[in-house]
C-alpha cells in the first residue's frame, strides 16, 4: 500500500512536469484548484487533505482538461515509477 508521501512525490513530480510544459503560474494554479492539497510555488506538494487516490485523480483530471493525450501520456510515464499506486487516466 502506498503511503502517505509517495502520493505527495507524485503528485509534487506530476505538478513538476506539467510546469515544464504549461509553466508555473498555470500549472500551479490549476493543482491549487484541487482543495485537498497544499502547492508550494515551486509545485511541491506539502499536504494532502482527505483520499489520496482520490486527490490524484482529480490533479489528473485538472490537467487532461487542459492538455488531453499529452497529459495522459506524460502521467503514465510517471505512474510507471509507483506501481504500487494505481489510478485510470481514461477521460
Amino acid at each position: 500500500m502506498a503511503t502517505s508521501e509517495q502520493y505527495k512525490e507524485l503528485l509534487t513530480e506530476i505538478i513538476k512536469k506539467q510546469i515544464v510544459i504549461l509553466g508555473p503560474d498555470i500549472a500551479v494554479l490549476k493543482a491549487r484548484n484541487i482543495k485537498e492539497i497544499s502547492v508550494e510555488n515551486d509545485g511541491a506538494v506539502t499536504a494532502i487533505d482527505g483520499d489520496p487516490q482520490q486527490v490524484l485523480k482529480k490533479l489528473i483530471d485538472e490537467y487532461v482538461s487542459l492538455s488531453g493525450l499529452i497529459v495522459k501520456n506524460i502521467v503514465g510515464t510517471i505512474m510507471s515509477k509507483y506501481p504500487e499506486i494505481k489510478v485510470s487516466v481514461n477521460n
